[in-house]
């Protein structure tokens, strides 16, 4: 996309040099004026009408020069415009005058952050989650940002846009929300929540947070570049079930916990009665029967698995020394 933003060019000079000038100028213009009106009460009236008529034109003249001053912030900028042409951004630090003809508004350059409210939106196989974001913007374009954009109906009061920066600045701030929303709802649509619903190593929104947060900064920088907003960062704050489901959910991962634990367990048990009973035969402290060993194997996992402790029964005379 073509970059229209341009330095402005026009006449600029030093703030205060130009604030003595227009002093100068205001004290002969209201010393012309008091001359005159002497003039004018003595004998010379029509030489004191000339001097009232001149110094009126140069009061008037110096109260639009008042005018031309204009003071920048680091990342402030000022967009001029010369009757509706777009004529440059002036964006030096400092107190400075420029032809008090030039229309201009005020920009904020600083990054800004917007914490967005979760959202509820279906995951790639249609379960209902809330996802929620953070996003870090700043404006990289002016031209785009005033002239692209209709910020004046995005605006919550539009008379103010014109000239209020906090203004113009929040109606870029809902641009950017309703994009962002939309953004959000494009990447979350395309991933499952979890990887119990998707093949091995597919990415999903839990575990792949940042491919996630990646292709998120993507898809807004694409949506947000017609304002010329550049994002900073971007990444999800909140994800969750939606409430209709997030008990049902909690069930489900609930179990699955459990069966894994089970497995590990179990695991771990015929690990131990394998090592129990090569032991015993190597060690040959009892010499079991296949009849025997199926018992003890029974009794040992039942011991190793239970979740209660076992009470243990002694039996002296069903083993054979």
């Amino acid at each position: 996309m073509e970059n229209k933003e341009f330095a402005f060019k026009g006449t600029v000079m030093n703030g205060f040099l130009m604030l003595f000038v227009n002093f100068a100028i205001l004290v002969l213009a209201v010393l012309g004026i008091i001359y005159s009106i002497i003039q004018l009460d003595g004998s010379n009236g029509a030489q004191g009408g000339w001097l009232l008529g001149g110094s009126i034109l140069l009061l008037i003249i110096n109260t639009i020069m008042w005018c031309g001053h204009l003071q920048l912030e680091p990342n402030v900028a000022r967009v001029t415009t010369w009757f509706g042409k777009y004529s440059g951004t002036f964006s030096k630090t400092g107190f400075y005058w420029i032809n008090p003809f030039y229309g201009t508004k005020k920009v904020s350059l600083r990054a800004r952050n917007l914490d967005a409210e979760p959202i509820k939106v279906n995951d790639k196989t249609g379960n209902p989650v809330m996802i929620g974001l953070v996003l870090v913007w700043k404006l990289k374009d002016t031209y785009k940002a005033l002239f692209e954009v209709d910020s004046q109906t995005m605006a919550a009061n539009p008379n103010a846009v014109g000239s209020d920066t906090k203004g113009l600045m929040n109606a870029l701030e809902n641009f950017v929300r309703v994009q962002s929303d939309a953004a959000l709802r494009q990447v979350a649509g395309q991933y499952a929540y979890d990887d119990e619903d998707t093949k091995e190593g597919e990415p999903t929104l839990r575990s792949s947070a940042d491919e996630i947060n990646e292709q998120l900064e993507q898809k807004l920088d694409e949506r947000l570049a017609l304002a010329g907003i550049e994002v900073v960062e971007a990444r999800i704050n909140y994800l969750a079930y939606a409430p209709e489901i997030a008990a049902v959910m909690l069930r489900r991962q609930q179990a699955t916990a459990i069966i894994t634990a089970r497995e590990k367990i179990v695991e771990g048990a015929v690990s131990m009665v394998k090592m129990a009973l090569d032991k015993l035969s190597n060690e040959n402290i009892v010499d079991l029967d296949d009849d025997k060993k199926a018992a003890m194997v029974s009794n040992l996992l039942v011991v190793l698995c239970g979740d209660e402790s076992a009470q243990p029964v002694v039996n002296t005379g069903t083993l054979n020394h």
